[in-house]
């Protein structure tokens, strides 16, 4: 039978989008066949309740290292050969390929016929730094394939690879539960909930960190306010930013029209989509090109759900829109090229179902979480 070992730092209940790309994947694999190799999430008492619940409720066997984050050092890397040699694996998958991709050789030298890492957004940064680009090209002389999520990322990390490593690289970016996010996901629900039931709802779901947009939109507000007085912004999510964006809500004079639900479990975040009318997340490019979006799975889960997306240009954004179709692509930190395109979708019912629709129809066509975990079981 043939194995694969999965190593990872990025595994629920960790939340985050490369999280729920792995285990999306994971589920959609023979479970017979695949062990998991996770770091802990956390150390307090909460933290090891809810990894150990989420460990016994998958169908294949998960080992968690003692540390919260794996690197390649010698004792992870002689437990991830333990782990190759003790289940029969024939193939490795790293989640994510920089740091974890280091281990390659070892696993290949302890029986590993074939290898894949797979690349996110932080990857195309490595690419742009002297020492993590010479890393990088290690981790692809070591790997049979370097996946990447669209042509930004498979540019900025091809530069840094030998032209043979760059020539495998394969497409495989995360995808979507057409199941769980659709229409009917119960949005009218959580706008009652929060006492939006009449007012046109802008939502943002993501991480509250600077690179997400969230500042972008408070910072728009006020003209969306001027053209949608009844208008609110539903921001979803939890994150080190969310003090420093409640305080601009409030300088900004619009605190009175912004939502923060704080972190919403998991099986609430289609509902959560759901009430809005207009899906927004202007994302930027940071600290030189080294804080990027990677893709903005975001924007396609809203799309299943039937909304208009307004997307940041940040690194792989784009790629997760159809610009004029499914939405539109704004410049990254301008809050009036995010409010034009905004009060446009909210004062045109008709353009938000055409765009809510062809958005539902891109999903389906070229993004199930089905297709895609096919392709990868072929890589493997």
């Amino acid at each position: 039978m043939h194995k694969t070992l999965i190593v990872t730092n990025d595994f629920p209940p960790r939340p985050g989008g490369i999280q729920a790309f792995l285990h999306n994947m994971a589920l959609r694999l023979d479970p017979d066949r695949i062990v998991v190799y996770a770091s802990t999430w956390k150390h307090s008492a909460e933290g090891r309740d809810a990894t150990a619940a989420f460990d016994a409720e998958q169908p294949f066997h998960v080992v968690r290292d003692r540390t919260t984050m794996l690197l390649p050092t010698p004792r992870v890397t002689r437990r991830a050969v333990a782990l190759l040699r003790e289940h029969g694996c024939q193939s490795v998958w790293f989640g994510a390929a920089a740091p974890l991709g280091l281990m390659a050789p070892a696993l290949r030298r302890a029986g590993a016929r074939r290898i894949v890492a797979t690349t996110h957004g932080h990857e195309a940064g490595w690419a742009q730094l002297p020492a993590a680009r010479h890393l990088l090209r290690r981790i692809g002389e070591g790997t049979d394939t370097l996946t990447y999520l669209g042509e930004y990322t498979r540019s900025r990390i091809a530069s840094a690879l030998t032209p043979e490593a760059a020539g495998r690289m394969v497409q495989l970016p995360p995808g979507v539960d057409e199941k769980t996010f659709h229409p009917a996901s119960g949005g009218d629900e959580i706008r009652a909930r929060l006492g939006l039931t009449d007012r046109p709802v802008v939502v943002c779901v993501s991480r509250l960190v600077p690179r997400k947009g969230q500042d972008t939109l408070i910072q728009a507000m006020p003209r969306i306010l001027a053209a949608q007085p009844d208008a609110v912004l539903l921001v979803v999510g939890g994150g080190p930013y969310e003090a420093e964006l409640r305080a601009l809500a409030d300088s900004t004079g619009v605190g009175r029209s912004v939502v923060f639900t704080g972190a919403v479990p998991w099986g609430e975040l289609p509902a959560h989509y759901g009430a809005g009318d207009v899906f927004a997340m202007p994302c930027r490019t940071r600290r030189g090109g080294l804080d990027v979006e990677g893709l903005g799975i975001v924007y396609l889960e809203a799309s299943a759900t039937g909304l208009p997306v307004v997307a940041g240009d940040s690194g792989g954004a784009p790629d997760a829109v159809l610009d004029g179709e499914t939405g539109w692509v704004v410049r990254g930190g301008d809050p009036a090229d995010a409010a034009e395109r905004i009060v446009a979708l909210l004062e045109d019912p008709e353009l938000r179902r055409r765009m809510g629709d062809r958005g539902r129809a891109w999903v389906e066509e070229k993004w199930r979480w089905d297709h895609l975990a096919t392709h990868l079981r072929a890589l493997l």
